[in-house]
């Protein structure tokens, strides 16, 4: 029996060093972490540049031109040069103008390009501010215009060149080039070699920049540059029914960005790029000059801006049957106008007055491309009609008030930036467009309080549309929009206060791309996304608001510096959510204060239409997706079916698969305390169901570190919690462990 106790105490003791020994080497073991987020490029926030006339001048992004290619004007000459000499071609048949002609908005007008063989597989992109891309090509293979510039010039079905060094001496047998070459580069003779032809190609293409269209004229204070057309289609461009801006956004009107939109095809794209790519993702391109680059899209199938229009008013590839087309893509209605002011405003992205002139002759004496007409130029020219030339004159800051009979629209049209504009008691159906910076729109309560009403009738887009900096809006009742009650984009400076907007489309209040946002004594209901959104924004504050009756009550989304307080949220889907997203301009969810809120009862059945929020289950009080450093505290969270409140991985939600990531995933360094958490979890929804999980006050998928849930009391899944309590090391090597057996039992 002695025998047995001490063979015994053998084995607890084995049993209790490999246990001791696993959680030293768990403690020890990194945990999993997304990559730093570069705070000096994170892209939340506003790039309006400051001061401005209006709040659609964008700071445009630094060039692409690295330390070891400095553009010089005899590089630009040089590569000009070489841009339209079939030299460079291995049968002399054929320059870089050959695919990119300047009269063809640097394309050539076909569906896909021409190769020596036969048609490639792809359109020809533009060449028009290609300065300001990360990525090159429709996959974006590349990302450097010297590797752009080389990449035809060798591919046999382009320029086909197997021999460089036979193209070195073809062009150092030409005096006028070897002195170009010596000028831009220096070193005579031996400074004419492919390595500096491609320097010069690429110095070339920087200098092609489209930046004083219409709607730049327009950006800058000149008020006429748009028609009434266009400027009813930039208001459509940015608003919520399109959510164009979303991917194109000003200046450039571009984005490194891969996305799948479902023209129909079997083109892999990106995902023939990395391992991780997207079947059928494309990079977004430039829209600048985008009339008179027709066809459209990566293979050139649409052979209109109609018809862009109307396979995007579809819901892209959706109406194929492709389910995997972005998040951003869901469709929309146009009228007849509607879609003619959007086409219209797309023709105000034209601009070649930097165009280049075509050599009359080039120093090989081959032929060089002849000019082409271009009938879009035409109807550019017949569409761009406005344009006073002149910036509206200054003048002291002055109260409009609008007139009886008057619209709202008509009196901000008369107002100035510092001026405030007044609206009177009544119902008015419009959408207000407001562009200028410095403004104050406040509604004036008639005597039992209530507020001017903004009604859509159900027809209309957006209530208010605003990219003005320091932008004050108050005082209304906004109702009955199909898409939006109040959008700001782009703007420093907002300030939304005293609005009550009910069944407003998508979202109730939605300052996106924003900094210094301060949304408060906000009550939204009816939205069937998020009723207070604030998006990809920068030190954003939402105080003392209510949200009831959407699908989310309120919303802070790929945003730094956010905070929610004060806040009453019930009767939503979820309560509220702090997001980090894949695929936008910012991509940063960092350093959110949620404190001092009531958030309850928040049950109500998922009714979005479209949407990340569309897979959020019902009876959520909040849900920290992907989001880091995020403090949650003083909140009272109750009566949810599914979960209080839930921490998890962006890519661990189901919703979205790791090769659609291009953010850091994990949520982490989340602080969770001193919340009154009662009666959640109590009927879980079917998701979490059949994943095993049950409902609680809180969940924690197991993902990210650093988090720290000081809760006494509270249910939990996992039922144990890593608390402040607990010693660092053991806080990392419990993480590890349940991250370990989590992502094996997935």
């Amino acid at each position: 029996m002695r025998r047995l106790l001490k063979l015994l105490g053998i084995l607890f003791g084995v049993l209790f060093l490999a246990l001791l020994l696993v959680i030293v080497v768990a403690a020890l073991t990194p945990p999993p972490a997304d990559p730093p987020v570069d705070m000096a490029n994170h892209g939340a926030g506003a790039s309006s540049v400051q001061p401005s006339y209006s709040g659609l001048q964008r700071a445009w992004p630094p060039t692409n031109e690295p330390a070891d290619n400095p553009t010089t004007p005899e590089k630009v000459e040089l590569g000009r040069l070489l841009f339209f000499d079939p030299i460079l071609s291995q049968g002399n048949d054929r320059a870089c103008a050959s695919c990119h002609h300047p009269d063809l908005g640097f394309g050539d007008g076909r569906p896909v390009a021409e190769g020596r063989s036969g048609p490639l597989s792809r359109n020809t992109p533009t060449l028009w501010n290609v300065a300001y891309a990360g990525k090159l090509f429709w996959d974006g293979r590349l990302d450097s215009l010297e590797a752009q510039a080389e990449f035809p010039l060798t591919h046999p079905e382009e320029m086909g060149v197997d021999d460089p060094a036979a193209l070195e001496a073809e062009l150092r047998a030409i005096p006028a080039y070897v002195a170009r070459f010596d000028a831009a580069f220096g070193g005579g003779e031996s400074s004419v070699t492919l390595a500096n032809a491609v320097r010069a190609l690429a110095a070339f293409q920087r200098s092609l920049l489209s930046q004083n269209s219409p709607f730049d004229r327009y950006a800058a204070g000149d008020f006429d540059a748009l028609t009434p057309s266009q400027r009813r289609g930039l208001a459509l461009f940015r608003s919520g029914a399109t959510r164009c801006f979303e991917c194109h956004a000003a200046p450039t009107f571009a984005s490194d960005t891969f996305r799948v939109i479902g023209v129909p095809d079997d083109d892999p794209g990106r995902a023939a790029v990395v391992p991780d790519g997207q079947p059928g993702a494309f990079k977004v391109p430039t829209l600048r000059n985008i009339a008179l680059t027709a066809p459209y899209m990566h293979n050139g199938s649409l052979a209109t801006l109609e018809e862009v229009v109307d396979f995007y008013a579809q819901g892209g590839g959706r109406a194929f049957g492709n389910e995997r087309v972005d998040v951003f893509v869901n469709g929309f209605e146009l009228t007849e106008q509607e879609r003619a002011d959007l086409v219209a405003f797309l023709y105000a992205l034209t601009d070649e007055s930097g165009l280049p002139e075509i050599p009359a002759a080039v120093p090989s004496g081959l032929p060089v491309v002849s000019r082409v007409e271009n009938p879009a130029r035409a109807v550019a020219a017949a569409v761009n009609r406005g344009g006073s030339g002149q910036t509206v004159a200054p003048r002291p800051a002055m109260t409009i008030t609008v007139a009886p009979g008057e619209t709202i629209q008509a009196a901000v049209d008369r107002a100035r930036p510092g001026d405030t504009v007044l609206i009177p008691y009544g119902v008015y159906h419009e959408t207000v467009v407001v562009d200028i910076s410095d403004l104050t729109i406040e509604g004036i309560p008639n005597a039992a309080g209530e507020y001017p009403v903004l009604d859509g009738r159900l027809a209309l887009a957006d209530a208010v549309v605003a990219s003005g900096n320091n932008f004050r809006l108050g005082k209304l009742h906004v109702r009955n929009y199909k898409d939006n009650g109040v959008l700001v984009e782009g703007a420093t400076g907002v300030h939304l206060y005293d609005i009550f907007a009910e069944r407003t489309g998508t979202y109730g209040v939605y300052p996106v791309r924003s900094t210094n946002v301060l949304v408060e004594r906000v009550t939204v209901t009816g939205a069937e996304d998020a009723g207070i959104y604030v998006g990809q924004s920068e030190n954003a504050l939402v105080r003392d608001c209510v949200a009831y009756g959407n699908v989310a009550g309120i919303e802070l989304e790929n945003t730094l510096n956010g905070e929610v307080t004060n806040c009453h949220a019930y009767d939503n889907t979820a309560g509220l959510l702090v997001f980090v997203l894949p695929q936008l301009t910012s991509k940063i969810s960092m350093h959110t204060r949620i404190h001092h809120n009531v958030i309850e009862n928040n049950n109500r059945e998922n009714f979005a239409r479209g949407g990340v929020v569309r897979f959020v289950p019902a009876g959520v009080g909040m849900l920290l997706l992907g989001a880091d450093d995020v403090e949650v505290y003083a909140n009272t969270v109750r009566d949810h079916s599914s979960v209080g409140i839930a921490v998890y991985s962006l890519t661990r939600s189901g919703v979205f698969q790791p090769n659609e990531v291009d953010v850091g995933p994990l949520p982490e360094r989340v602080h969770v305390h001193d919340n009154t958490l009662a009666n959640n979890g109590y009927a879980p929804d079917k998701a979490l169901v059949e994943m095993g999980i049950p409902g609680a006050d809180i969940i924690w998928d197991a993902s990210g570190a650093g988090h720290r849930f000081d809760q006494p009391g509270a249910s939990a899944f996992p039922p144990l919690l890593p608390g402040s309590s607990w010693p660092e090391f053991l806080r990392r090597a419990y993480g590890n462990i349940l991250n370990f057996v989590v992502e094996r039992a997935m």
